[in-house]
């Protein structure tokens, strides 16, 4: 998303330069073929600072950044620093907001444009547009919407500047949530939750992104999709019991789901009265 958004500022704006990460193949190509000059590493603690010194900036824009902005660049452009996140600020501060939200059983997200502060999306409020959350998107549906309608806000904020319209509104600390940045690790299921905290968990994680998983005798077992069933259970059966081997049903808390889409380490055999996450 940060290359498309980069392109589509490319073809109307003079870009002075970009400061992005060493993984980020696809900018730093994009760059490379275009002449622009780059920065690809971490800014902080005045690494930087040789190279911004190079430029005179208006406009510093900043989306999907690995590093927090420091002072040092923060200051750079003369007119304004401007980040777009990927919630409804002040909810859903952090990284990867998208899927804490449909972890959440929120019904809308959003795009905000801010300014970059010293704190973590704490900046006034420049513009912000909601998205609709339906009850299947997954994690990489929403990551698709945000394809389609970053480039485009992206565009509305520099009309807004070059109009000199930009009225900016301080975000309510009261109401601000903060979510921690996700590892693949982070995506374990625990079958002591109830059916709709394993549903949104496992949509949210689900493909491109590394998975929802549990382990069955030993082997990890990566869940992209499942859904309700009304196959029958003890109320004292452990969470996380296999109920049917040939719909693939699994007892939780307070129901049971079937896995629609998985994939596994190696061959599992699974067996009826068997438990995902013995011992969790």
């Amino acid at each position: 998303m940060g290359a498309k958004c980069m392109e589509h500022v490319f073809k109307s704006h003079k870009v002075n330069f970009v400061l992005t990460d060493k993984g980020s193949l696809n900018i730093i190509k994009f760059c490379k073929a275009n002449k622009i000059p780059f920065f690809s590493g971490n800014p902080r603690n005045g690494v930087a600072d040789e190279f911004l010194s190079k430029f005179r900036t208006d406009v510093l824009l900043s989306l999907n950044y690995l590093f927090m902005i420091d002072q040092p660049v923060l200051l750079h452009p003369k007119k304004y620093a401007i980040n777009f996140h990927g919630s409804l600020l002040p909810k859903y501060r952090g990284r990867t907001p998208h899927v804490w939200a449909i972890i959440n059983n929120e019904m809308e997200t959003g795009i905000t444009a801010h300014f970059i502060s010293n704190e973590c999306d704490a900046g006034d409020i420049i513009h912000q547009e909601k998205i609709k959350i339906k009850k299947t998107d997954t994690g990489a549906a929403l990551l698709a919407i945000f394809n389609q309608r970053f480039p485009k806000i992206i565009a509305k904020v520099i009309k807004m500047i070059e109009k000199e319209k930009i009225v900016p509104v301080k975000q309510v600390e009261e109401q601000a949530t903060y979510f921690n940045k996700r590892t693949p690790a982070d995506g374990l299921i625990n079958w002591n939750w109830q059916k709709e905290r394993i549903f949104n968990w496992v949509r949210a994680l689900s493909k491109p992104y590394p998975g929802a998983f549990s382990f069955y005798e030993g082997k990890k077992v990566i869940i992209h999709k499942i859904a309700f069933s009304d196959h029958g259970f003890k109320q004292d059966d452990e969470n996380g019991k296999v109920l049917d081997v040939e719909k693939l049903i699994i007892k939780t808390s307070n129901g049971a789901i079937r896995l629609m889409l998985w994939e596994s380490d190696g061959a599992v055999e699974f067996k009826p009265g068997q438990i995902f996450n013995d011992g969790y």
